[in-house]
């Protein structure tokens, strides 16, 4: 039975040289990537320019720009770093079908039987630094029998484990001393190594040999057995320095004194508590494609194109029970360059009489140059389905599935309308609006997209009329006085009160500070003036703001 091998591999450089690969400095400027930690923006990635400058991940941008000046910055995207990250996981295919991605910086690869495909494991790990580096990265590896060695061995190899001082002669040192201590020995104390050491990377010890994990493993730190960084400081004040140091020790004591959390890590590191390998699976992709053998240019051609395959993807949808939300037509055209029309859908749907329509009326914006070899539709937004049933023997149970079914196609006919209009004026351009449970006049509704929200089947009666109409509250002159007027002004125009009905009082939502409600408790009039104006006024008690009368609306 062969050995499981594990290799580890560790982008050092990631965030930064994954935006220099993209948009480098002009010359070779110091390049560091910095993350907000709420008080401070942090070195989160750094070049190798900047890392010979003295600048290292952790350090505050102050220090950073203190120590170098002509230190250039981008902030962090770690959203875009992860998938970055994944995308590394497909270019690793070349070297092992068994990949998993480790955030936020390394991958891991099962690559038990692939190494004689490259001349063996050295010449793997050589291979891999080497495709790493002409993709512009940095790469260090580790390879062992099991998942916590080559960690260990990918960031620590070559290490050498110092000494630490204790907390007590620290403390009685001066503030600037206790300063440049923790600076010159943060490494130490379980935080990353020295910058310098990650040079030669392809020279330092990172393979163990089959069964040897527990050799190479001895002479590097402790922090190598990915302990928190605590842990680590607690065990260099006793003089646990090595992972040697502790694998000699007793295990009930260094349980009792340092948790379960040391014990798992050294059995995972030596192969005695198993951690597999665990890929992520990759994404289900709904794509189809048609090449011609003459290049086509007639409109009717695409569209019988797209006709079969509409029919492709939607049996493909269909098997894997899920809907089209958005898919885009791909015209590859015989000058190597591609055309595009997208479309999106207001539900998710699998049948080709409600796709073909939103992508038929956008054909005429493809051009087809000198000739279309090749169409490709793809799916590239996709949600899951319900598949309906009828059932039922007996007439009754028919005709209640036929009912049914008749409200299902009426909804999918509301729906390919909004896809439809969409699709001409954007979805984000069609809403809805949907009812709140609030007592607050002006926010009793809320609005939604109509393509991503069903629509509000039962809305709350409100205890008196509303207004259809309703505005920012606009001041009123009138007496100061709880009771409507019998003239009031209000728009430079003078009105005359005929008719008055109320009052409803409304108080403010206390769990919220809402500007326009500091004028305190409401009491609502519905009035009627003598020009026949039916407009909807409160009068405010007074809060933080002043008493008095504001016109909030107007009924139809």
């Amino acid at each position: 039975m062969s050995t499981r091998r594990i290799l580890s591999v560790w982008f050092p450089r990631l965030g930064a040289e994954r935006l220099l690969r993209r948009d480098p400095p002009s010359g070779d400027a110091p390049f560091a990537v910095v993350r907000e930690t709420g008080q401070m923006q942090v070195i989160s990635s750094v070049s190798e320019a900047a890392q010979a400058a003295g600048v290292h991940a952790g350090q505050p941008l102050r220090d950073a720009h203190a120590m170098c000046g002509t230190l250039v910055t981008r902030l962090q995207n770690p959203q875009a770093e992860g998938a970055f990250l994944r995308s590394l996981t497909r270019w690793a295919g070349r070297f092992s079908p068994w990949i998993a991605a480790e955030e936020p910086d390394a991958l891991l690869l099962d690559i038990s039987g692939c190494a004689h495909l490259f001349g063996g494991e050295a010449a793997l790990v050589e291979e891999m630094i080497s495709a790493a580096a002409g993709l512009g990265l940095t790469a260090r590896c580790g390879l062992a029998d099991t998942v916590g060695a080559a960690w260990a061995l990918a960031r620590f190899a070559g290490v050498k484990a110092g000494s630490t001082r204790s907390g007590d002669a620290i403390d009685q040192e001066a503030r600037a001393t206790r300063s440049r201590a923790a600076k010159r020995r943060h490494w130490e104390r379980g935080g990353a190594a020295p910058a310098l050491t990650m040079k030669g990377a392809a020279n330092l010890p990172c393979i163990a040999a089959p069964g040897k994990a527990y050799t190479a493993l001895s002479p590097l730190p402790v922090a190598a057995l990915r302990l928190s960084p605590e842990v680590v400081a607690d065990l260099g004040r006793v003089g646990l320095h090595t992972v040697g140091n502790l694998l000699g020790q007793p295990r009930a004591p260094l349980a009792r004194r340092y948790g379960k959390e040391l014990i798992l890590r050294l059995d995972q590191a030596v192969g005695s508590a198993a951690e597999p390998v665990s890929p992520a699976a990759p994404a289900p992709r709904f794509a189809t494609r048609l090449t011609f053998p003459e290049p086509i240019g007639l409109l009717a051609d695409v569209e019988a194109a797209l006709d079969l395959l509409l029919t492709r993807l939607c049996h493909m949808l269909e098997a894997k029970a899920r809907g089209a939300r958005r898919v885009r037509l791909e015209a590859w055209r015989v000058d190597h360059t591609m055309q595009w029309v997208e479309a999106g859908l207001a539900r998710p749907a699998d049948r080709p009489d409600r796709i073909r329509p939103l992508l038929a009326h956008r054909l005429d914006e493809i051009d087809a140059g000198f000739g279309i070899e090749m169409l490709r539709l793809e799916a590239i937004h996709t949600e899951a389905t319900n598949t309906r049933h009828a059932t039922g023997h007996m007439t009754a149970h028919l005709e209640t599935a036929s009912m049914a079914k008749a409200r299902h196609e009426q909804s999918s006919a509301v729906e390919d309308l909004i896809g439809r209009i969409g699709g001409r004026l954007g979805m984000e351009a069609l809403t809805r609006r949907h009812p709140v449970e609030t007592h607050i006049p002006e926010k009793t509704s809320k609005v939604m997209a109509a393509a991503w929200s069903d629509p509000a089947e039962h809305w709350p009666a409100a205890p008196t009329p509303r207004p259809l109409l309703l505005w920012s509250p606009e001041p009123v002159h009138a007496p100061d006085a709880p009771h409507p007027a019998s003239r009031f002004r209000w728009r430079g125009r003078t009105h005359d009160l005929a008719e008055a009905r109320g009052p409803e009082r409304v108080s403010p939502e206390w769990w919220l500070d809402d500007p326009d409600w500091r004028s305190g408790v409401r009491d609502y009039w519905q009035v009627v003036t003598q020009g026949g104006e039916r407009l909807w006024l409160f009068y405010a008690h007074g809060g933080t703001k002043s008493a008095g009368w504001f016109c909030h609306g107007r009924f139809a």
